[in-house]
């Protein structure tokens, strides 16, 4: 009997002792995975932000990246124009050439017929009294006679009159001729050297969108190394929380062992236990349970958790899409707003357009610019006079040939855009165009407006 009551003793000890434990156990098993629950949820809060950075420096790249393509196609453009720039030069130069040539001729011929009406004034009029004017109208035999004298000496005038006649207005031509191809390769070489500066320009800003882009890389690889540290500080935290739950689920385990050999023991001293071991047996069993039961509470808290906090991260995320979804709309509705404002208000003629382009001849030009007093260049030039009457036009001069609608050179009317290889004009009437020409020409009017060769005749009105 005395054996009975000191292993049943004992085994009541041991169970009193498991449990003890168990709840220590539990407590520091509760600490450990509050603090690795804290910490993932930290990495995470922090790798959202990490890769809130990588979406924005993506984005912040393909825009830099779209805009260093379009400065590369501009340049391409540019290089070529240079070079249909160049072959016009060249054509030019022969076209003086000619001009020259021509002139040379003329003075050349000139100077013959002067040596051939000296030498007839000179054998009519100084040589003698027998071939005098006076001396042939003395000399004739009758009045027929006489008017036959006449009239050669006239005919012999008027053909030298007609050829001194001839002579001038072909020299006066001719001199025309050199003025305006001299006018017009100046032109081509002043054009040419506003897209030599363009070309250099485009070089110098292509350099510094690459070098930004670089800025960008470098930028993006910290922030992905940022990422991936947080990414595994979440598998790390993923990986103690496992733990902490297994070392739990085993403390669990043990308890419900130690609860089970208990109730063994003491249904084999049922014979002998008194009513105050069936006591205590039972208080040590709801002890047990107790414990249990606040260790699956604390690991199914803990669980929800970690799974409400994921569940508000995705919250987010959802959300901070949805304001980027309405401020996208919200743009896309704005921009459309604008451009049927424009079209709306776009009234007016193509006389009027050339009467007020004409008005700012003398300012000056400016390579980008679109300011109709302080200057702009070609394609800004006809940007700035056609939204004076309500039409949006793109400054470039490649993209303004396919404005409005195509026209040919025999329909040309005031108002029409005239499209060249790099550039633009308007075409004011009379075979004359208004344009912004070059740095040191400034806005002109030139009077002939196929002094190049072109490629585009474009209507708005």
């Amino acid at each position: 009997m005395k054996k009975h009551r000191y292993l049943t003793k004992r085994v009541t000890a041991l169970v009193l002792s498991v449990c003890l434990m168990a709840t220590g156990s539990a407590q520091a098993f509760a600490s450990t995975l509050s603090n690795a629950q804290s910490e993932k949820a930290e990495a995470e809060d922090n790798l959202d932000s990490v890769n809130d950075q990588i979406s924005d420096i993506e984005s912040q790249q393909s825009t830099l990246q779209d805009e260093i393509d379009a400065l590369d196609t501009e340049l391409v453009t540019t290089i070529a124009n240079i070079s249909i720039l160049e072959d016009e030069i060249v054509a030019k130069q022969s076209e003086l050439e000619q001009a020259t040539a021509d002139l040379a001729e003329a003075e050349e011929k000139e100077a013959e017929q002067y040596a051939s009406m000296k030498e007839r004034i000179s054998y009519m009029y100084i040589n003698g009294s027998e071939v005098s004017f006076f001396s042939a109208l003395l000399g004739a035999t009758s009045f027929a006679d006489a008017l036959n004298r006449v009239q050669m000496f006239a005919s012999v005038y008027s053909f030298d009159r007609s050829l001194l006649q001839e002579y001038e207005e072909t020299v006066a031509e001719v001199e025309e001729l050199i003025e305006e191809v001299s006018e017009e390769e100046a032109a081509l070489q002043d054009q040419q050297s506003e897209l030599e500066s363009q070309k250099s320009s485009l070089d110098t800003m292509i350099a510094e969108k690459s070098a930004e882009m670089d800025d960008f890389d470098t930028t993006l690889a910290e922030a992905q190394s940022l990422a991936a540290e947080y990414k595994a500080t979440i598998v790390e935290q993923n990986e103690l929380i496992a733990q902490e739950v297994a070392a739990q689920q085993a403390a669990a385990a043990a308890a419900a062992a130690a609860e089970a050999e208990s109730t063994a023991t003491a249904s084999v001293d049922s014979s002998s236990k008194s009513s105050s071991s069936t006591g205590s047996s039972s208080g040590s069993s709801s002890s047990s349970n107790s414990s249990s039961s606040d260790q699956n509470n604390t690991l199914t808290s803990s669980s929800s958790s970690s799974g409400s906090n994921t569940s508000s991260s995705g919250s987010n995320t959802s959300s901070s899409s949805s304001n980027t979804s309405s401020s996208g709309s919200s743009s896309s509705s704005s921009s459309s707003s604008s451009s049927s404002s424009s079209s709306s208000t776009a009234s007016g003629s193509g006389q009027a357009v050339a009467n007020y382009a004409c008005q700012f001849v003398g300012n000056p030009y400016v390579w980008g610019g679109e300011s109709l007093t302080n200057g702009a260049d070609c394609s800004g030039f006809v940007k700035a006079v056609y939204a004076h009457f309500g039409v949006s036009l793109p400054h470039s001069s490649y993209s303004l040939r396919s404005v409005g609608y195509a026209v040919s050179a025999s329909e040309m009317q005031p108002g029409d855009i005239v499209c060249y290889e790099g550039h633009v004009a308007i075409y004011i009437g009379g075979g004359a165009i208004v344009h912004a020409a070059s740095a040191s020409s400034g806005i002109k009017i030139s009077y002939n407006y196929a002094y190049r060769t072109v490629v585009a005749i474009r209507r708005i009105f």
